[in-house]
């Protein structure tokens, strides 16, 4: 068939193709309307993590160091992207599942079923700012407005969203509570070594200076030896540093390997200390012997005392991040009731079915047409 002839089948059957494509907008305008599930959805926007929140723990003690958010479970906001994953996950929905009582509402009995309906309806989208926007898409039951609670279909909706946050600061900072407690036994276990080092050291100061009280050191070695005590303080809180990053990181973790840098830098500084050098304050080694063995004594004092210091510091820091109750998510919007639907979109998805139906009934005409065409010819032949 020619474009005249297809022109001339639609014209000539233009009332046919109205009719039916009024009445087939008229049923699906009255079914999406009056049958058709009716959907909401309500967001809630949840801001990144910031990169300047106040450290605690271990990381607090060495600025720039960049274990502190590992220690706190205080994120970059690259990682929102992580935070995405939490929510998506099947702890996050049994949180939402049990806070609702949605067994009920997705009628099911089985509750991994009810998760995986919620995982369907979750909707979240990341800004490039790292801000997260999250929402449930909660339908009612066909007839509506016989068979369902509108206003309690926006409640749910918005009650299903904030509960999402409310999971994902439940499991933030049920990670972050394990991480201190973590850090909290390795620091514990540290201290109370060090404090038995400590007391050993101090027996041994006293037993000395009762046995020799004329011995006094020089100014210059008593400088040198709060200096190496110090020194020896960083050590010992970079170690730890390591300790509490590599059973959870590569071998190849940048953050990692710039901490072991560090301690190696830190270890050959602190070398200078016992060896024949005039270019480092006063070398240990020049003094005469009893004072040799004073200031052995005293430096081991003055860094034991140092660090069992600044174990009790980050010891107490620890306990109370590990107990303590305070959100960990920050909501920029929280979710509230909607007062409209997304779906269905009445007008929109009439125009859409009807020029469905409009191109359908043409199609129709014109293969009906061109068939009677055929066969006329083929009975004049």
């Amino acid at each position: 068939m020619t474009l005249q002839d297809i022109i001339h089948v639609l014209l000539v059957n233009w009332k046919i193709i109205f009719k039916y494509t009024i009445g087939a907008a008229i049923i699906i305008f009255m079914y999406l309307l009056l049958i058709s599930p009716v959907t909401y959805k309500a967001p809630v926007t949840i801001l990144p993590p910031a990169e300047n929140d106040q450290l605690s723990g271990l990381g607090s003690l060495i600025s720039g160091s960049g274990v502190g958010d590992f220690l706190t479970g205080k994120l970059a906001p690259g990682n929102s992207q992580l935070f995405i994953q939490i929510l998506k996950s099947r702890t996050a929905a049994e949180y939402v599942i049990r806070k609702n009582n949605l067994l009920e509402f997705f009628n099911e009995e089985k509750e991994y079923a009810a998760v995986k309906q919620l995982q369907q309806s979750l909707e979240m989208d990341l800004s490039k700012e790292g801000i997260i926007t999250l929402s449930v898409n909660v339908s009612s039951e066909f007839i509506p407005f016989l068979f369902s609670d509108i206003n309690s279909i926006k409640e749910l909706s918005a009650n299903i969203s904030n509960s999402y946050v409310e999971a994902l600061d439940s499991i933030n900072r049920e990670k972050v509570s394990y991480r201190a407690k973590r850090g909290r036994e390795y620091i514990e276990e540290q201290l109370n070594i060090t404090k038995t080092e400590l007391d050993s050291a101090e027996v041994k100061l006293m037993e000395f200076q009762k046995k020799n009280k004329t011995v006094s050191l020089p100014d210059q070695l008593t400088s040198a030896i709060e200096s190496a005590a110090k020194l020896k303080a960083e050590i010992v809180s970079t170690e730890i540093e390591i300790g509490l990053l590599e059973p959870n990181s590569k071998p190849d973790n940048r953050t990692l390997l710039a901490l072991k840098k560090k301690l190696n830098q830190l270890n050959n500084e602190y070398e200078k200390f016992d060896i024949d050098s005039d270019d480092y304050l006063i070398a240990f080694s020049d003094v005469p012997e009893l004072g040799m063995l004073l200031s052995k004594l005293l430096r081991t004092v003055k860094i034991k005392n140092e660090v069992y210091l600044l174990l009790q510091q980050q010891y107490y820091k620890e306990r109370i991040q590990e107990n303590r109750d305070v959100p960990t998510i920050d909501i920029l919007d929280e979710a509230i009731p909607p007062e409209k639907k997304v779906s269905p979109r009445l007008i929109y998805s009439t125009f859409i079915s009807s020029i469905f139906v409009l191109l359908m009934v043409s199609s129709f005409l014109i293969f009906r047409e061109k068939k009677i065409s055929f066969f006329k010819k083929e009975r004049n032949t």
